[in-house]
C-alpha cells in the first residue's frame, strides 16, 4: 500500500454563514479566479472593504495597491492568496476565471441569500436618492445591482423576485457594457429590510449610513 501524504489545508475556512455569503457576495462582484487554478484576487477602490472582505474570510496577509489601466490616478487595494481547496469550492458553487461576462447562478444556501446579496451591493451596486421636480415635495431613491452578464443579472432579479416579491427593471445603456437591476422606492424597502436585518450585519459603511441618511429624509417628507 502507498503511503499517502497529509490533506491539503486551505486558507480558508469552508463553511456557509452570514459573514461567508457576504465574501461570496463580494468575490462575485469584485473578485477574480486566476487561471492558474489556484489563486483568488479580490479588488476593490474601498480599503474598509478590502478589510471586510478578509475579516468575513477569516484570512488574514497583505493588502496591496495597483493603478488603474484606464482611470489616471486611481489606486485599488488588491488582495491576492492561493487556495485551491477554497478556490475549488467557488468552481462548484458558480465562480470561473474571466467571468465578467459569462457567470449565471450562484449557489447559495436560501438562508444566507440576503448577506450574498449585501456583498455584491458593496462590491458593485449603488443607491442614490434625489427630489423629483414633477412632482412637489416628491423624494425619490433606487437600489440599483449591476452585472456584465446578462444570465447573472437575470439570475439576481429571479432569485430576489421569489424571496421578496418585488420584479425589479433590468436596464442597459446603449454604449455600456454592463447591466443595471433596479428598484425603485417601495420595493427598495423591501430588500433593504432583508439586507441589513441587523445593526450588525458586515457591510461597507459609508454605502450604509447613505442608505440611511436617505431614508431619514423620505421619513420626515412622510410625516410632515
Amino acid at each position: 500500500m502507498g503511503l499517502r501524504g497529509p490533506k491539503p489545508k486551505g486558507k480558508v475556512a469552508i463553511k456557509w454563514s452570514h459573514d461567508f455569503a457576504y465574501a461570496i457576495g463580494l468575490l462575485v462582484s469584485d473578485g477574480n479566479l486566476s487561471s492558474d487554478g489556484r489563486h483568488i484576487i479580490f479588488t476593490s477602490k474601498d480599503l474598509e472593504l478590502a478589510k471586510k472582505f478578509q475579516a468575513a474570510l477569516g484570512i488574514s496577509g497583505h493588502i496591496g495597491k495597483k493603478s488603474s489601466s484606464t482611470k489616471a490616478g486611481k489606486k485599488y487595494f488588491v488582495i491576492q492568496f492561493s487556495d485551491v481547496l477554497f478556490y475549488n469550492f467557488l468552481e462548484s458553487i458558480g465562480l470561473m476565471p474571466n467571468k465578467s461576462k459569462i457567470i449565471g447562478e450562484i449557489i447559495v444556501p436560501q438562508k444566507f441569500y440576503f448577506d450574498f446579496l449585501r456583498g455584491s451591493f458593496d462590491g458593485d451596486g449603488s443607491f442614490y436618492s434625489y427630489f423629483d421636480p414633477r412632482w412637489k415635495s416628491s423624494f425619490m431613491f433606487y437600489l440599483c445591482f449591476v452585472s456584465a452578464s446578462k444570465k447573472h443579472i437575470d439570475w439576481l432579479r429571479e432569485e430576489t423576485e421569489y424571496r421578496t416579491g418585488v420584479l425589479g427593471h433590468i436596464t442597459k445603456a446603449q454604449l455600456s457594457s454592463v447591466y443595471q437591476l433596479k428598484y425603485a422606492k417601495a420595493d427598495t424597502l423591501k430588500i433593504l429590510k432583508n439586507m441589513y436585518y441587523s445593526d450588525t450585519v458586515i457591510c461597507l459603511n459609508r454605502k450604509r449610513s447613505k442608505i440611511e441618511a436617505a431614508l431619514r429624509i423620505a421619513e420626515k417628507r412622510r410625516t410632515v
